[in-house]
């Protein structure tokens, strides 16, 4: 495997990063990971613009243009066979770079680039689901951004694991729904389509944003609501989102049977066809 590293391609096993980084030594960092499908990264802009916010917001200069970053990408991808793979999965790693010991900033940090390229799985076509222990804060700064430390998420998912679930829920430190350990919630309360708000506790997905803008072309209304554990096995639909598997069923939480809705196939459809668009128009 071959892999983009501060400006050039190298072979993974050859690709050196400083033992002194910052994102390997302290998490100071961001990364998005991405879907390319036949050699085009989806929502690739967005996906930039997202990293970018998220720089500017810890006060990190993107060494790289978002062109520049765009074009690393293809270069990937054709480097690593993968130009015409129909599911591939782009990982865009972003830190710091080294810095002396202890916590504060480097005074002229020189920041670190990774991107791989792998073949991506098919999504799966349902997933079960337990709430777990782990909880999102709302009052950290790095819980909205797509920040290096992941270890609650892993911790999650591990949970969930022991739990003979294949995803974990996560709620907030009001008790409240907020989202998978990588992927974004909705519900289904008859004809209505809810997902938890976006007010510090959650990562505001790319495929959320999508499936939020998609719904009322289908006539189909979409809310921003608080979701109770209560509310959610209620619930007559559920799915969950992300870049890489799109929208996938929710078929059962914490041994509860959720049933399957329709209407997630229709946003499905949509979904997939605003994929084949995005793919043509770049």
């Amino acid at each position: 495997m071959k892999v983009w590293l501060n400006g050039s391609i190298a072979d993974a096993g050859e690709a050196r990063i400083d033992p002194a980084d910052r994102g390997f030594l302290l998490g100071d960092g961001l990364f998005e990971t991405m879907l390319a499908r036949n050699g085009h990264a989806v929502f690739l802009e967005e996906h930039l613009l997202r990293l970018m916010r998220g720089a500017e917001t810890i006060g990190l200069v993107l060494p790289y243009s978002p062109e520049e970053l765009a074009e690393a990408c293809l270069s990937l991808l054709e480097a690593n066979d993968l130009q015409g793979a129909e599911r591939a999965a782009l990982r865009l790693t972003l830190t710091r770079g080294p810095g002396p010991r202890g916590l504060a900033l480097p005074p002229e940090p020189r920041p670190t680039v990774l991107i791989g390229a792998t073949p991506a799985a098919p999504p799966p076509e349902r997933l079960s689901a337990a709430i777990v222990t782990p909880r999102r804060n709302p009052w950290s700064p790095s819980a909205r951004l797509k920040a290096l430390p992941y270890l609650d998420n892993v911790l999650a998912k591990e949970e969930a694991r022991e739990k003979s679930a294949g995803e974990a829920l996560m709620l907030d430190t009001s008790g409240h729904v907020a989202c998978a350990s990588a992927a974004n919630l909705f519900i289904w309360e008859g004809d209505t389509l809810l997902t938890p708000p976006d007010r510090g506790a959650i990562l505001p997905g790319i495929t959320r944003a999508a499936v939020l803008e998609l719904a009322p072309d289908l006539g189909i209304e979409a809310r921003e609501e608080e979701i109770t554990p209560a509310r959610l096995v209620e619930a007559d639909g559920a799915f969950l989102t992300n870049s890489l598997m799109g929208l996938v069923p929710l078929s059962r939480v914490d041994g509860r049977e959720i049933p399957a809705c329709p209407k997630t196939a229709r946003l499905t459809a949509a979904y997939e066809l605003l994929l084949d668009a995005a793919a043509k128009d770049e």
